[in-house]
């Protein structure tokens, strides 16, 4: 029998993180192999970072990544981890307020909970760059007006702003007031320059809110016990490209020690055994399964 939790849609489930009095952490996954760690280590909530994935494939996170490759590679990881609500970045939302309306349905049928959308200028920048530009504030309130209509589960929608880099903290207040009345259920105010704009932040912006801890950028480096005595407002803090930098530095090291000593006997306790691998993914099931397939095969041929 499916268990109750993992019956409950992922948005719902999401919603009801939300709706809680803990500060989530999210960590940002890019493929299911990642996901699967984040959900072994106990985390509530899955981040599909757009950097992270763009990353992964050898792009600039400049908005290059299309909606079909996000959505299969969200799909692949919603699939692989159910039991996890996955917020998935679609960056810009992959055009104007028509094509936020497909992303919205096709987001849904990969297994999403949320999206979150942002309000800058294609093509985007990191959130932590220098030269955004953002768009007019009715444009954006058009785009979460149009995910909010198109979609049929409840699909979560962080509306993220960049203003506050261009037009100040007072900015960035304004538009999250107008983006929740356009439907945003959660706001993201991106590359707030310190704890005391955090609080001025939750303070005037009622509602959900959710925080940016980025590695090397304009944000100070806030733990989520810190945001959780801000208020009740945020609820969630992603971690977007954390395990992404760090597996690349692994990697790099790894590398470079193969090249220059020829075998990999000095990194063997810096690897994940082959049994343990085996045991996230679940192999031994996969492998029983098919002798029991073997075994039913076997019996028809037997019985012909």
């Amino acid at each position: 029998m499916v268990s109750a939790e993992k019956a409950e849609d992922p948005s719902a489930k999401l919603r009801r993180l939300l709706s809680g009095k803990k500060t989530i952490a999210a960590p940002g996954v890019f493929n299911p192999a990642v996901a699967l760690l984040a959900e072994e280590a106990g985390f509530e909530c899955l981040y599909f970072s757009g950097a992270a994935f763009a990353n992964s494939m050898g792009l600039p996170d400049l908005g290059v990544t299309t909606l079909t490759e996000v959505a299969d590679a969200a799909g692949r990881i919603a699939a692989a981890v159910p039991s996890l609500p996955l917020i998935v970045d679609v960056d810009t939302g992959f055009g104007e307020a028509v094509n936020v309306a497909r992303t919205v349905r096709d987001m849904e049928k990969a297994g999403a909970a949320g999206i979150q959308i942002e309000d800058q200028v294609m093509p985007k920048r990191c959130g932590h760059l220098d030269g955004k530009e953002v768009l007019e504030p009715a444009e954006m309130a058009k785009k979460i007006i149009a995910a909010k209509a198109a979609s049929k589960k409840g699909l979560v929608i962080v509306a993220r702003t960049d203003s506050a880099e261009t037009e100040g903290i007072d900015g960035a207040i304004e538009r999250a007031h107008l983006y929740q009345r356009a439907g945003a259920d959660v706001i993201f105010p991106e590359a707030l320059k310190s704890k005391a704009e955090f609080a001025e932040f939750a303070n005037k912006v009622k509602g959900p809110l959710l925080a940016n801890m980025t590695e090397f950028g304009k944000t100070p480096y806030l733990s989520l016990s810190d945001f959780s005595k801000l208020g009740q407002g945020y609820k969630l803090v992603i971690f977007p490209v954390t395990a992404f930098r760090v597996a690349m530095m692994a990697m790099r090291d790894a590398l470079r020690e193969l090249s220059k000593t020829g075998t990999q006997t000095s990194l063997l306790d810096k690897m994940m055994t082959r049994g343990e691998f085996y045991e996230l993914i679940d192999y031994r099931s996969t492998e029983s399964e098919d002798r029991t397939t073997a075994r039913k095969a076997a019996h028809l041929l037997d019985n012909h």
